[in-house]
């Protein structure tokens, strides 16, 4: 029971990593606010957990909009009381597009979410966190913002800019007793590749020093390891959890 006492929220909580990040720091005692934009099965996951004896509320949450991340992150300490962790997992996906195809529109959704939406989400979380003496805030990055990948300007840009954001916050925050780190998960097996068929996943996951995609519970697990007093003395860290391809 690690996060016994602690209140966290979990943008992009309602599937994939989110929702398995979520289950797991309510089955070790925190108390967890969900933030996603899909309200039904957000509020299917806040159940879940309380039928299980966790703490869980959902907030329908859009990190694009300032006044929407304000609203949650005000809730959750209504709700709890304080704020002591954040995990901001919540993204959007990019198809492959070549530079010439890539629009202004796709630019700019991309970047509203993955890019701005970090760097809202930290200035509405961190004032709150600070009140209640200090904590932890991992955000879900990509290996897309550690190397280039062809057809990914938007993505990559976007995730590139993420890294550079939580190495900022963490060396600005480290000594008020807030470690700021992040996860750069490679292929997972999630619904965001849910639209590429089966067959395309195995034919890549083969192609992978370790012959296989990971899970929505093994980045949990780091996410939940990084939130964690075990890693008291991490912090500025960017972890890839990616089976192995970026040294591969």
């Amino acid at each position: 029971m690690r996060f016994t006492g602690k209140v966290a929220v979990v943008t992009g909580g309602a599937s994939g990593v989110g929702a398995a990040t979520a289950r797991l720091l309510a089955q070790d005692g925190a108390a967890v606010l969900i933030a996603d934009l899909s309200s039904e099965t957000g509020q299917q996951l806040s159940k879940e957990i309380g039928a299980a004896g966790g703490q869980a509320e959902f907030v329908k949450t859009d990190v694009s909009d300032p006044d929407s991340i304000h609203a949650m992150v005000g809730t959750a300490v209504e709700r709890f009381g304080k704020l002591d962790l954040a995990a901001n997992v919540a993204g959007v996906p990019q198809q492959p597009t070549p530079l010439a195809g890539t629009t202004l529109q796709l630019w700019d959704r991309t970047h509203a979410v993955n890019d701005r939406g970090l760097f809202l989400c930290l200035q509405a979380q961190i004032p709150r966190i600070l009140d209640a003496g200090g904590g932890a805030v991992v955000n879900v990055l990509s290996l897309n913002g550690l190397r280039g990948f062809s057809q990914m300007i938007a993505y990559g840009s976007s995730k590139f800019g993420g890294v550079s954001t939580t190495l900022t916050v963490a060396s600005e925050f480290a000594a008020q007793g807030i470690r700021v780190n992040g996860v750069a998960p490679g292929s997972i097996d999630t619904p965001m590749l849910g639209t590429l068929p089966r067959e395309t996943l195995d034919a890549f996951a083969a192609t992978l020093p370790s012959r296989r995609l990971g899970t929505a519970q093994e980045v949990a697990n780091v996410i939940a390891f990084l939130l964690s007093d075990e890693a008291s003395y991490v912090t500025g860290a960017i972890l890839p959890v990616d089976g192995g391809w970026l040294n591969g």
